[in-house]
């Protein structure tokens, strides 16, 4: 509609009720640029056109339209945003209608004025913004990859805890959905989704940031956590086993990469000193060889390959790349599922010498620790938010071991 002669009369001929003026600015920002346009050419146009109407007296835009190509509505949190677009979307409604009634009737500049300057309705708009989120994530749109259960949840559950804006991509899209809706029932509307994602698929993976950017607007954080273990001996593994790993593990964050490296250049092309970031849930096992677990420790190797080179390659573009190496997580289900978990896996490959059950097995993996104990996801959160506000380090794979494994 925005393109058309109605649509501009509307967007041009100011707000026609005090509600319009409060949620969504008095005048959206009409964006008039051909439809073919480059990507890089819209970002431009795009970034000159708000921060010129940033600079007047009606600051920053909540609502732009781009004709062509849609509406996009912009607020301190998805809630926030959400509101602006349905309050202007309502009153785009009303609008159709009043022309079928005989036209529409804006209200006049003193009227509008004295809205946007009246104490009440100054107060009406602080309540409409609510209480902004706090936090390490504050602000940040994060997609952390294998997040319906394990480690993946544990992150994903505390990113939005602590402020973040967080999608949880996962094959099992219910649970995903599941885990989502609790979270944005306890902390907000819109600050935990659930998307489907199968990270070996490059068709899904695409799918997967789409969704993202057009619910979002982009994303400031990657963490490629999906993984998936099958423990073996090089000489009986089934080789279906060895390529599940590696499809998982190690084409399933390149893949992501791929998809998300675009996303986060345009944003630093659009804001000038914009870092995104990119980290991977390694392992330990990427840092040092494990015995009967070739396939797993080989996709994770591969993985710290691919961040150092993701490194090299990105950071022109604003992304640090990073890895974090966790010790093993002996309370999640890739240890403790009593069916296929890695005690149970472990202890049927012989692996740990003389073991007769899970409990021999897991004190095993215990005693290797300096520290005496499995890593924790609150161990592996410090490491994480630790990296993405560094902002002089990439390239590195961090060690969170309890002194197992330790660089040389």
């Amino acid at each position: 509609m925005a393109g058309s002669a109605l649509g501009r009369e509307f967007a041009l001929g100011g707000p026609l009720t005090p509600d319009q003026i409060v949620y969504t600015g008095s005048f959206p920002l009409l964006l008039e640029t051909p439809t073919s346009a480059a990507p890089d050419l819209l970002v431009d146009t795009l970034t000159t056109a708000i921060a010129a109407r940033a600079a007047t007296e009606a600051g920053a835009p909540a609502v732009v339209l781009v004709p062509g190509l849609g509406l996009f509505a912009a607020g301190d949190s998805a809630a926030q945003a959400d509101m602006v677009q349905q309050v202007y979307l309502d009153a785009v409604g009303v609008s159709v209608d009043a022309h079928r009634l005989g036209g529409v009737r804006p209200l006049a500049d003193a009227q509008r004025q004295f809205i946007e300057r009246w104490e009440a309705e100054e107060y009406r708009r602080r309540v409409a913004v609510g209480r902004s989120a706090s936090g390490r994530a504050k602000g940040l749109v994060v997609v952390v990859t294998g997040a319906a259960q394990g480690f993946g949840h544990a992150i994903a559950a505390d990113l939005v805890a602590q402020g973040g804006h967080v999608v949880l991509a996962d094959l099992n899209v219910e649970l995903a959905k599941r885990q989502a809706e609790a979270l944005a029932s306890e902390f907000g509307s819109g600050r935990a989704v659930g998307v489907a994602l199968d990270v070996t698929d490059d068709a899904s993976v695409a799918a997967c940031f789409d969704e993202v950017v057009r619910r979002f607007g982009g994303l400031d954080l990657l963490v490629s956590n999906a993984g998936i273990l099958r423990a073996g001996s090089v000489t009986t593994q089934p080789v279906a086993e060895f390529d599940a790993v590696t499809r998982v593990n190690y084409r399933g964050y390149f893949l992501c990469v791929r998809h998300v490296a675009p996303i986060m250049a345009r944003q630093r092309r659009a804001r000038s000193g914009y870092w995104g970031d990119i980290v991977e849930i390694n392992s330990k096992s990427g840092l040092a060889g494990s015995s009967r677990n070739s396939a797993y420790s080989g996709s994770k190797f591969g993985g710290v390959g691919l961040t150092q080179s993701f490194a090299l390659e990105l950071v022109g573009d604003g992304i640090k790349v990073n890895a974090i190496c966790p010790g093993n997580f002996l309370e999640g289900p890739l240890w403790a599922d009593p069916d296929n978990g890695l005690f149970v896996q472990y202890l049927r490959e012989g692996k740990v010498p003389g073991a007769k059950s899970i409990e021999d097995v897991r004190r095993f993996y215990e005693a290797k620790v300096p520290m005496g104990r499995g890593c924790t996801p609150a161990d592996v959160l410090e490491a994480l938010y630790y990296v993405v506000a560094q902002r002089y380090e990439t390239g590195q794979a961090i060690p969170v071991t309890g002194g197992q494994v330790m660089l040389k």
